[in-house]
């Protein structure tokens, strides 16, 4: 990576910080040059505009968080394991690899009706998460460790979106309680279809 390469993705990494934590429109070109310590010229340079900005910082948020999932859920053999360590990846929400906590979670309210590039970009991030947590719990049912019974893409879908909504109540009322009360539940679920 060159000089110029390298000036970007700082860039990019600053913004994203910024984004995550105050969302679009919060996300200031000021705020931004601030936190980069480069000149404006040099931003524009890069970035035709803000949303360029934000895109590719929205980009590399989606990016972060998904290598980092993959990377925890990968290290494991079998697909109950997989899915445990997704389960205790998310654990604590108040502290997070990233700061500001989950983009997908921090960006989909505000671009649900106002940014339909930034929607599309966490639409396709969703769909792909669940047909992740799909062929786990697929290849699950193929190797004898769950049952037949096991709808997999809808168990895929309900435990997506119930750690996300964990994120959220754990987030605003600053307590870790509500996420561990869902592992628990998706983790007894979950059980329920293990074969003998």
């Amino acid at each position: 990576m060159g000089k110029a390469e390298r000036t970007k993705q700082m860039i990019i990494e600053k913004a994203s910080i910024i984004l995550n934590k105050k969302g679009v429109e919060g996300t200031t070109v000021d705020s931004v040059l601030e936190a980069s310590q480069v000149a404006r010229g040099c931003l524009y340079n890069y970035f035709d505009n803000k949303d360029a900005l934000c895109y590719e910082a929205v980009d590399y948020l989606l990016k972060k968080n998904d290598d980092q999932v993959i990377s925890v859920v990968s290290r494991e053999q079998t697909a109950k394991s997989k899915i445990y360590a997704y389960l205790k990846f998310n654990k604590d929400p108040l502290d997070t690899f990233i700061e500001g906590g989950c983009p997908i979670l921090n960006l989909a309210a505000e671009a649900d009706d106002n940014n339909p590039v930034i929607k599309e970009k966490l639409k396709a991030n969703m769909l792909a998460a669940q047909k992740y947590f799909t062929v786990i719990l697929k290849e699950g049912i193929r190797s004898g460790e769950f049952s037949k019974r096991l709808q997999a893409d809808e168990f895929a879908y309900k435990m997506f979106a119930s750690i996300q909504g964990g994120i959220l109540i754990s987030r605003v009322i600053g307590n870790v309680q509500p996420m561990q009360a869902i592992i628990k539940s998706i983790k007894a679920e979950l059980k329920t279809f293990e074969t003998e």
